[in-house]
């Protein structure tokens, strides 16, 4: 794109309180032609600023980029929502808007609410980062449902979403909002891009997400790192993973998938539900070599083009034979350059040394997804490996995961390259 529609002020450190601080600034936007863009971070905006922003872009025809990231630094929290409103409302008369980013900016959940006009009624833009703004878990209620709300909008008009992507780190949602944005994400079924990583999220709401999430067949990157998982979170992303055949990034990496989780993904992998594969990102998983040797597998049958791998933190040895294997799976491909380096992997005694000393909350998540389990097993008089996959997969499919996820590590340590998976 041509510079000369991009306005950009962006790391200057500038300090704007008033209208008239702003306005040599407004005067050089306005003398942009057809502006396409804005930048304005790095810098600081006060409510009369902002106002006399949301003045010179209310009625723009061509803008498409608001990047409003970090504009408030300094300001106090009473001044955020009213210094947002008048952005927002101005914004959400620009229908040529195709992307808004306000990450960065520490509105905290109470500023939710001034973006739920915008988000609710402007149904054309695609692109909404809403990273590390401290929404927790109201605020992120507010926006999932403001999303889910725009999107039955649109279907009462007979339109699709136009929603690709979302971006929303680091903003402590939690469980408590992981089914409002489950709902937000099987409505705006067009998704093509959803990163959710350190928002403390847990067993419950990476289930609700993978659900959600289930809905949209165009997915091609999903982000959830640094979330935990343990068996069952793992267990719904790879019930899931078959309704993204054109996925191309997955990060679950630092989400304590444990040995059982990694297993029920890998035997997803080995089934080829997703050829498209160019990066996998699964440091520090806890997971141990059967794992990894259905990664290898996965790598020379189905992923030629993979070439980011990251496997960093688990439980091998970097000269163990599926660490062999992976890298001539890779190597059989032209990726050897793909895999991460290796020098904090893990050994048994380290994993065991660990689980000694687990956290608490981690402690608190094993517990409940084997008390989950063995109750509604003997509620329905099945394995409770069975009972936690659910209903919902195609019968091979389940079967194959309920194998692996319920064999020990062990068991799977001596597959090879060579080998097929081991049919239910």
């Amino acid at each position: 794109m041509s510079s000369s529609k991009v306005f950009s002020i962006h790391g200057k450190g500038l300090k704007f309180n008033s209208k008239a601080d702003f306005q040599p600034y407004l005067d050089e936007l306005k003398a942009v032609e057809g502006v396409e863009e804005i930048h304005l971070g790095g810098n600081t905006f006060g409510v009369e600023a902002c106002e006399a922003l949301a003045e010179a872009l209310k009625g723009s025809k061509t803008l498409k980029v608001a990047d409003l990231a970090d504009i408030f630094t300094g300001r106090l929290i009473t001044e955020i929502p009213q210094a947002l409103s008048a952005i927002c409302n101005a914004l959400r008369s620009i229908p040529s808007l195709v992307e808004l980013n306000l990450s960065d900016n520490a509105f905290g959940g109470r500023s939710a609410e001034p973006m739920v006009p915008f988000l609710t009624q402007h149904r054309t833009f695609s692109v909404l980062k809403l990273n590390n703004n401290g929404l927790g878990v109201w605020g992120g209620e507010t926006v999932a449902k403001a999303l889910t709300e725009s999107a039955k909008l649109s279907k009462a008009e007979g339109k699709p979403s136009a929603l690709r992507t979302v971006i929303c780190g680091r903003n402590r949602l939690e469980n408590g909002s992981a089914p409002s944005w489950a709902e937000a994400f099987k409505a705006h079924g067009g998704l093509v891009e959803v990163r959710m990583f350190q928002n403390g999220i847990r067993m419950d709401g990476v289930e609700a997400l993978a659900k959600g999430l289930s809905g949209c067949p165009d997915l091609e990157v999903f982000d959830l790192q640094d979330n935990t998982f343990t068996e069952r979170g793992s267990r719904a992303v790879a019930l899931a993973l078959p309704s993204w055949p054109k996925l191309r990034e997955l990060n679950l990496s630092d989400c304590l998938l444990k040995p059982k989780g990694g297993l029920a993904l890998s035997t997803v992998f080995v089934q080829g539900v997703n050829p498209n594969l160019q990066v996998l990102k699964l440091a520090y998983g806890e997971f141990d070599s059967g794992t990894i040797d259905l990664i290898a597998k996965a790598i020379k049958d189905y992923w030629p083009h993979l070439r980011v791998l990251e496997l960093n933190g688990n439980v091998a040895d970097p000269e163990d034979e599926c660490i062999t294997n992976v890298k001539d799976a890779l190597e059989g491909h032209g990726q050897e350059d793909a895999l991460d380096d290796l020098d904090d992997m893990m050994d048994a005694a380290d994993l065991e040394a660990e689980e000694e000393e687990v956290h608490p909350a981690v402690a608190e998540a094993e517990e409940i997804d084997k008390r989950e389990a063995e109750e509604e097993a003997a509620a329905a008089g099945k394995s409770p490996a069975a009972m936690s996959l659910g209903k919902t997969a195609a019968p091979t499919l389940r079967e194959k995961m309920v194998d692996a996820a319920d064999a020990l590590a062990d068991m799977l340590s001596g597959v090879s390259l060579g080998d097929k998976p081991k049919a239910a």
